[in-house]
């Protein structure tokens, strides 16, 4: 489905204007997106593999839930929806905490695509068996747990191992490190 999103200046600040998701990276126009990291209390991150289908980076693993905001969304609106749709988990407001907003500029397929988006970046705890998830087919292949430590050692082998998106790496590290800083394990 081909939303129609907001659309930011390159600070973030709303221009007021909309346009359809596909126009956005078309054109390269600055949007938001919300990232949302599961984490266990037991020093576990949730990874999302990217559907086989996804035009951009498929099976490769990434963030627990990710999605573009709908135009006049809130992110915890957003990002609510997002979890639902993405892995059948209901959250509350208060279970989220936005820990950043993280700027990401990136060109795809030849240059057919101009991916200018502000994730807004939250996090929560993880208190549902993984049985218990409902994965959406067209947006996920499969979801695991990985340790804090297991979650490092695909980080630094990331080069070699294809299991997450290379360009990322800083932003990983800091998703690690802010979740590790929460759980204080």
């Amino acid at each position: 489905m081909d939303e129609i999103i907001d659309i930011v200046d390159k600070n973030g600040q709303p221009t007021g204007t909309t346009a359809l998701k596909s126009e956005a990276h078309a054109k390269g126009l600055y949007h938001n997106t919300i990232h949302l990291w599961l984490f266990t209390s037991s020093g576990e991150i949730l990874l999302q593999q990217r559907s086989h289908k996804k035009t951009i980076f498929p099976l490769l693993w990434d963030v627990s839930v990710a999605g573009h905001i709908d135009a006049g969304e809130s992110f915890i609106e957003a990002a609510l929806r997002e979890t639902k749709e993405e892995i059948g988990l209901k959250l509350e407001p208060h279970n989220l905490k936005q820990v950043g907003v993280f700027l990401h500029e990136t060109s795809y397929n030849d240059g057919k695509i101009q991916d200018n988006e502000f994730h807004q970046v939250f996090i929560a705890e993880l208190t549902v068996d993984l049985t218990d998830l409902i994965i959406q087919e067209s947006e996920v292949e499969a979801v695991k747990l990985v340790s804090f430590d297991a979650f490092e050692s695909l980080l630094k082998g990331s080069e070699s191992n294809m299991h997450f998106v290379t360009s990322n790496t800083t932003y990983y590290k800091f998703i690690l490190k802010t979740i590790k800083e929460h759980t204080l394990i």
